[in-house]
């Protein structure tokens, strides 16, 4: 065998998986990426990402995001970079809707610090926020910011150094079970070893055919904004929030460079058939309605977006990440849902786990690959 493990798809939780892989739990690895390393088609691009523990998807989540924000920490101390900004995050939304009481639920039944403001603290201590009437606001002093692009590129970083070969630019074309193991044919040619782990986020269910009903590849659209005065959106008076109003979700990022404010939809834009069919520009007419919602709810930031970007992600019917082994030697983890960057350091450990055999830190088996039946 010429390796441990083959991991498929070293973006978001791909690059996590092969550094707990080869640092952590000493096995040989090789990676192999259909693109060049730290590419940005995939879920994790766009600069910055919201990191977040009172999580409005469910408090379950908690323990998790726990143990994966002590490894962004972990990433962080031993490398050259900056992967995490803790400026905390801020939910803004009426106490009675399910995304709020599941944020205040996270909180307090993990004993997270945080603060509590109704509307007029959340008026006066965060003006840039308009339009506030009975919301409030659930500010979770655990949260902040995350780079993506930096994250992915020190853990690969730290898997090469460990050991791990890592091959760019080789799409996989078939993934099967072999004796003793699992053969992985590449565009660079034929890998084998004793367990596979397929992170190849939208293109998952191209390697997978049992992942084609399950994974709905949709575009991921960015949008950022230049305000009149960059100083009141920096990081110390301008936390990350997610804002639930009505029908508009919002999410925003403060201007870490001093110049735009990152805000927009999250998953509003439709599906695509095929990873291949997606489209990186958009025009102008098709942002009208994020740069509408944008403005109507933070004023100083103007109805048009100074830029956007374009990539993707899988989502699955509950939008929880299927986790599990699949096929005899191969494991994977995909359909990240839109909300998995946070979780990706702990996810990689999960993945490691998976295919060594160890004992999971986590219940996982709300994650199954079978739990949709059929």
């Amino acid at each position: 065998m010429d390796a441990d493990v083959v991991v498929v798809g070293l973006g978001t939780v791909g690059a996590m998986a092969s550094w707990r892989l080869a640092e952590i739990h000493g096995a040989r690895v090789i990676g192999v990426e259909r693109h060049a390393l730290g590419h940005d088609f995939g879920g994790y691009a766009g600069e910055s990402r919201l990191f977040r523990t009172g999580y409005h998807e469910s408090p379950e989540y908690v323990p998790m995001l726990l143990q994966a924000r002590e490894l962004w920490q972990e990433l962080e101390r031993g490398g050259r970079r900056t992967l995490f900004h803790p400026a905390g995050v801020l939910s803004i939304g009426a106490p009675t809707i399910t995304p709020m009481r599941n944020v205040l639920v996270s909180v307090q039944q993990h004993g997270i610090a945080h603060e509590v403001l109704d509307a007029a603290e959340l008026a006066h201590r965060f003006p840039q926020h308009g339009s506030i009437t009975d919301e409030i606001g659930v500010l979770d002093k655990l949260g902040g910011v995350l780079r993506p692009e930096s994250a992915v590129h020190e853990a690969l970083r730290r898997a090469r150094r460990a050991g791990a070969e890592l091959l760019d630019s080789a799409p996989v074309t078939a993934v099967e079970p072999i004796p003793g193991g699992v053969r992985v044919t590449t565009e660079q040619g034929v890998r084998t070893a004793k367990h596979v782990v397929v992170t190849a986020g939208a293109w998952a269910a191209q390697l997978l055919p049992e992942l084609r009903a399950l994974l709905d590849i949709r575009p991921l659209v960015l949008t950022w904004f230049a305000p009149e005065d960059p100083a009141r959106y920096a990081p110390e008076v301008f936390p990350g929030f997610i804002r639930d109003l009505g029908d508009v979700h919002l999410f925003g990022i403060p201007s870490l460079d001093g110049a735009l404010v990152k805000a927009g939809w999250a998953d509003a834009w439709g599906s695509i058939d095929d990873p291949a069919g997606l489209t990186r520009f958009l025009e102008p007419h098709a942002m009208a309605g994020v740069g509408r919602d944008v403005h109507g709810l933070l004023p100083e930031l103007p109805a048009q977006p100074s830029r956007h970007s374009v990539h993707m992600d899988a989502y699955t019917p509950d939008r929880r990440a299927v986790i599990g082994a699949i096929q005899p030697g191969v494991a994977v983890v995909a359909g990240l849902s839109g909300h998995g960057f946070k979780l990706a350091p702990a996810f990689g450990e999960i993945a490691a786990r998976l295919v060594l055999g160890l004992p999971q830190q986590h219940d996982i088996s709300r994650f199954s690959p079978d739990r949709f039946g059929g």
